[in-house]
């Protein structure tokens, strides 16, 4: 690492694993449900289960971003973070936030409305975290001796996710309208301002990765949020066929919608060019998987299995059933938790000093995951498919049609089993990381740090004059 106060960020990914972790445990509560094992229904019925599953989705990929940014916007801006005290304060108040919610939701405590469950009072505290977040971050680029294009992207990215979360904030009488609003958040964070947090994290990374000029790679970020704002806006009109707006939408949704994955093939191609073009020498193969895996995964995820059910023809048959979690399954995963576990994979050596990804685990981890988590796209693929047949055109009984695609549930567990031993790989490499340490940091070759200290032997002596003794020498 080249600044101290980026080992802020190891502590948001540490958080982020944990999150993540508990995801899979309600996920496993819900599939054994889905096949009759309910052992646990009457503590956590599958309702609940769901809400948490949700949520704790979006909070630990939302810490993962806020980790991902401490770690980028101090390298890019050239300049500590203005204040790590208050870093501490934004993640322990996060982390207080989140335990209150998912306890709060196991006691029916709750708004109801799907991805948006947070209770009110709770929702005030999120906006005043990410209020801190954003001063921190923004304070730091624009004291900052530079503000480049990745930094700019990304911190566009988390502003505008802070400000869509206002509509859902919003109170309605009208189910329609409430709906129409909160589409406005969970869209357009997915579909919109969150694609332009992945590009600047993928843009980092690239540049750091493949050794390619950031000119050129800079320059596919201005194609990438172009064709996300131009279609993901309008796309969010796929939401609006059947909640009681305008028939328009069923238009201005399918046009738009059909145009959803343009940005996501341009960041697969642009991922894949640049590492075409790079020098290919970087020791941190792990990272580069995880990077270039994601540009690709999220393209067929979220581009073409979304294009698959969004156009309207399609989504007449297919809303509201499990080719919705298909769809959704593998779009969150390539677009957003493996750009996550990419900058995890990348920082976690520079903050360490230690350089495990020479290990065969980290590998492991990723294959075992991408496909686990294939495999389970396909069981909830497959489901979907006889599910919309037995539902909607057979007219058969809600109930009975769970009852008929059980099975599909035992092979998804099993997937799910598999995805879990390369999560539980990734984590376990993680903890053996250990902590962050000042010994970590960077120098150059008069053995000057971007802190303001030079290293000589065993002292770490200050630009000023002073100095301090370390316990080893710093390499």
């Amino acid at each position: 690492m080249k600044y101290k106060s980026q080992k802020v960020a190891y502590w948001f990914f540490a958080l982020c694993m944990l999150l993540f972790s508990l995801q899979i445990v309600y996920g496993f509560i819900m599939g054994f449900d889905r096949i009759g094992i309910q052992g646990l229904h009457e503590i956590i019925p599958f309702n609940v289960a769901r809400a948490v599953h949700t949520n704790l989705l979006v909070v630990w990929l939302l810490t993962g971003f806020m980790g991902a940014a401490y770690y980028i916007i101090p390298e890019e801006a050239q300049r500590e973070l203005i204040s790590v005290k208050w870093a501490y304060v934004q993640l322990i108040s996060l982390a207080i936030v989140g335990v209150v919610t998912i306890i709060g939701f196991h006691f029916n405590h709750w708004e109801g409305r799907k991805f948006l469950e947070i209770p009110r009072e709770l929702d005030y505290l999120v906006v005043v975290n990410v209020l801190l977040f954003l001063f921190i971050i923004l304070g730091t680029l624009f004291k900052g001796k530079r503000q480049t294009t990745t930094a700019l992207v990304l911190s566009m990215g988390l502003f505008f996710a802070a400000l869509l979360y206002i509509p859902g904030m919003i109170w309605f009488d009208s189910q329609v309208m409430d709906s129409f609003f909160r589409w406005w958040v969970v869209h357009l964070w997915v579909e919109g301002v969150w694609e332009l947090i992945m590009g600047g994290i993928l843009s980092f990374l690239l540049i750091k990765l493949t050794g390619v000029d950031r000119e050129v790679i800079e320059k596919w970020l201005y194609v990438i949020v172009g064709l996300t704002f131009l279609s993901g806006v309008l796309g969010t009109g796929h939401h609006y066929y059947y909640i009681g707006v305008n028939k328009i939408w069923l238009i201005v949704g399918g046009i738009f919608s059909a145009l959803e994955p343009l940005a996501f093939l341009a960041m697969a191609l642009f991922a894949v060019n640049m590492y075409r073009k790079g020098e290919k020498s970087h020791p941190n193969k792990i990272a580069l998987f995880w990077t270039i895996g994601s540009a690709i995964v999220s393209f067929v995820g979220a581009g073409l299995l979304g294009f698959a059910h969004t156009l309207p023809q399609t989504n007449l048959y297919t809303h509201g059933t499990l080719v919705t979690a298909m769809h959704a399954h593998y779009a969150f995963w390539g677009a957003y938790a493996m750009i996550v576990l990419a900058m995890i994979s990348y920082a976690l050596p520079n903050l360490t000093g230690r350089k495990r990804y020479e290990s065969s685990q980290g590998m492991m981890a990723f294959w075992l995951s991408n496909i686990g988590i294939l495999g389970m796209t396909v069981a909830f693929g497959v489901a979907g498919v006889a599910q919309v047949y037995m539902e909607r055109k057979m007219k058969m009984d809600f109930m009975v049609v769970q009852s008929e695609i059980s099975i599909h549930f035992v092979v998804l567990l099993i997937c799910a089993t598999m995805f879990t031993i390369g999560i539980g790989l990734f984590i376990f490499d993680f903890i053996k990381y250990g902590r962050p340490t000042d010994e970590a940091l960077e120098t150059d070759n008069q053995g000057h740090r971007a802190d303001g200290y030079k290293i000589d032997g065993h002292i770490i002596e200050n630009l000023t004059g002073t100095s301090e003794k370390k316990g080893k020498t710093v390499i």
